[in-house]
């Protein structure tokens, strides 16, 4: 299984032969339409992240240690972003995700083409992810 840090320089040599901005925005388009939609049952309130402008849904399942993400949203561009980091922080225990450094949001470029609502929505998706990540190594240090 690659690391967290292999998984981040994967997208950056995707994203590394994009200069036009127009590209990239396209390149997370097709990220997200390549996620498997949620089904309805899962987009509750409660999987619902507080931050975004649009809707994004994010559900954890903690199987044999590790940590498994999904997510969806209404927004294309967002549910790009969405993927990216499903793809980077799914599949690694609660201590290997709230050790990541993130580098490769600033490494693309996101953090600078990205509207500040955009900006918001992406950090608030992290902050959600390293929250489920702490519950679950807390239910784990209490089993």
């Amino acid at each position: 299984m690659a690391t967290i840090n292999e998984l981040q320089d994967e997208v950056i040599e995707d994203f590394a032969g994009l200069d036009d901005w127009m590209d990239r925005y396209q390149m997370l388009i097709d990220l997200g339409e390549e996620q498997s939609p949620l089904p309805d049952s899962e987009k509750t309130e409660q999987n619902l992240i507080d931050g975004c402008q649009s809707r994004v849904w994010l559900v954890c399942d903690e199987e044999a240690g590790l940590l498994h993400f999904r997510a969806e949203s209404d927004a294309l561009i967002v549910k790009g972003i969405a993927a990216l980091l499903v793809k980077v922080l799914s599949g690694h225990t609660p201590q290997e995700i709230l050790d990541a450094d993130l580098y490769f949001i600033k490494e693309i470029g996101l953090s600078e083409h990205l509207s500040p609502t955009r900006s918001n929505g992406l950090l608030a998706m992290v902050k959600q992810m390293r929250m489920y990540a702490l519950a679950y190594k807390t239910l784990a240090g209490q089993a």
